[in-house]
């Protein structure tokens, strides 16, 4: 569309930049989705650094080299609070609720950057159904009601994944986020392994893969009815995704390396059709699970 029509020809780049975000939703989605998951990795990248400075000489998690290389650079008060409520134990008492509202936001922003990437085709199809209803002169509700309610699934279950964090924490007396060893780490791993070749695994990885037909179906221009449609859609990621986020307990809750590995498997598995990744990651975690099983015993 040229700039007589669409009424930005009087404004300078940037102001016909913002004014076109203004007029189409997905732009202002997708800036917004982007920046979201830009957001999440980078304080997930500074608590992991900080992480890394906490822990005594000796006792270092893979990667804490390449962390320490990166550039200290000073943060406010409150992330220094929140990654240290975090990343030491948690007394009992009024802290450890303070501890625990940390560690739910911790899994949502875990969330945010591990399982929104994987989500955004199915946010790029309601933007492009709206798109049609919009040249057809029907009303359309805003894409991030969609996303709002996807979210929501995704902070539900970081308040669960904060409860088994902090009581893995109390139980074990280990410092938070380390590596779960032996029986502990065989348990979780195996879990994760066996969800793998589950029917309710490929029950819910077939919604994830096709959108389309649901969001279709279920096509309405009241908000609180795409708000749970995005319930619905987050409900199937969580079910298809929650036993890979066990692995993190086996590994490091803040090892950045299998959090972008998970992330990208996640995305792939989701993009294909076929069931050879899922089982073949199944495969590998239930071998890995018997060598932690073995080695414990």
């Amino acid at each position: 569309m040229n700039n007589k029509l669409d009424g930005f020809d009087n404004l300078d780049r940037a102001g016909r930049a913002t004014g076109a975000i203004a007029r189409d939703p997905r732009e202002a989605v997708y800036l917004a989705l982007g920046a979201g998951i830009a957001l999440s990795w980078i304080l997930l990248a500074a608590m992991a650094l900080r992480g890394a400075e906490l822990r005594a000489p000796g006792t270092g998690a893979p990667g804490d080299f390449l962390l320490r290389m990166l550039p200290d650079l000073p943060l406010p008060g409150f992330l220094d609070r929140f990654f240290l409520l975090c990343l030491t134990p948690a007394p009992l008492g009024s802290f450890a609720l303070e501890a625990f509202f940390a560690l739910t936001l911790m899994w949502l922003l875990m969330s945010v950057a591990m399982m929104l990437p994987s989500a955004a085709p199915m946010i790029r199809t309601y933007c492009e159904i709206a798109d049609t209803a919009r040249l057809k002169g029907e009303l359309v509700v805003h894409p991030l009601a969609l996303v709002g309610g996807y979210l929501s699934v995704w902070l539900a279950a970081s308040v669960l994944f904060a409860g088994l964090s902090l009581a893995l924490q109390v139980a074990a007396t280990a410092q938070p986020g380390a590596p779960l060893a032996g029986l502990a780490g065989g348990i979780a791993l195996g879990i994760a392994g066996l969800y793998q070749f589950s029917s309710l695994k490929q029950a819910c990885l077939k919604k994830c893969r096709n959108p389309f037909s649901i969001l279709f179906a279920r096509w309405s221009d009241r908000p609180s009815r795409i708000f749970k449609l995005g319930l619905e859609q987050g409900v199937w990621c969580l079910g298809c995704c929650w036993a890979l986020m066990l692995v993190m307990f086996a590994v490091g809750i803040m090892n950045l390396f299998w959090m972008a590995l998970i992330a990208l498997f996640t995305l792939v598995e989701k993009q294909g059709t076929k069931r050879l990744p899922t089982r073949l990651a199944g495969a590998i975690l239930l071998v890995w699970a018997v060598v932690l099983l073995v080695s414990s015993a």
